[in-house]
């Protein structure tokens, strides 16, 4: 039997509606830590069901580093202004702002990363697999270039405040804390030194 501290406790450590956390507990046999990564797995089917839906409101948020040497602006895209004007959702927005700063992300999603970047990582890489067995050069080359752009697109990369989770884990787990469709639209990175 699960008890409502436990309940409590998930949500806190989520930020998941209470029903979610209860079922989560319920299926892991009240184990905590099986629970969080079934609410996990729940908020990547969920953003995939509802990536078909229309985005219609969302935030522009800026985040100027201290110095004001560098800075990065966010566009996040969510159904209603419901969920748009919600401070956690503008938090998130400013979150991304503040990692894209730090991390200087060249790619949104493996999807923007145009053939001319691909071929030339690829024809470096491929140099350094060379004199490999064949059966494994294919392998080797495909994780060398997985490596190199994970750094580059922005979805892959680990978040800065929790090296646990991607840029891509934060928003599927708004898609299911808020309860619809949230996408990063687009973003733009401001350097004086570079």
């Amino acid at each position: 039997m699960v008890t409502i501290l436990e309940v409590k406790e998930l949500r806190l450590k989520t930020g998941v509606s209470i029903m979610q956390c209860k079922k989560a507990l319920e299926e892991a046999g009240g184990d905590m830590e099986k629970a969080i990564i079934i609410l996990k797995k729940k908020g990547g089917q969920d953003a995939v069901k509802k990536s078909g839906r229309n985005l219609t409101a969302g935030v522009v948020q800026a985040y100027i580093h201290n110095t004001k040497n560098v800075g990065a602006m966010v566009a996040l895209s969510s159904e209603t202004d419901f969920v748009a004007k919600n401070e956690e959702f503008i938090q998130l927005a400013y979150n991304i702002a503040m990692h894209i700063a730090a991390t200087n992300p060249e790619f949104k999603d493996a999807g923007s990363v145009d053939e001319k970047d691909f071929k030339a990582a690829k024809e470096v890489f491929s140099d350094e697999v060379k004199g490999k067995p064949k059966n494994l050069k294919e392998k080797i080359l495909k994780s060398k270039l997985d490596a190199y752009f994970k750094d580059k697109i922005l979805l892959e990369q680990s978040y800065i405040k929790d090296q646990q989770h991607t840029i891509k884990d934060l928003l599927d787990s708004a898609v299911q804390k808020f309860g619809e469709r949230i996408e990063l639209v687009s973003f733009t990175r401001y350097s004086i030194r570079e």
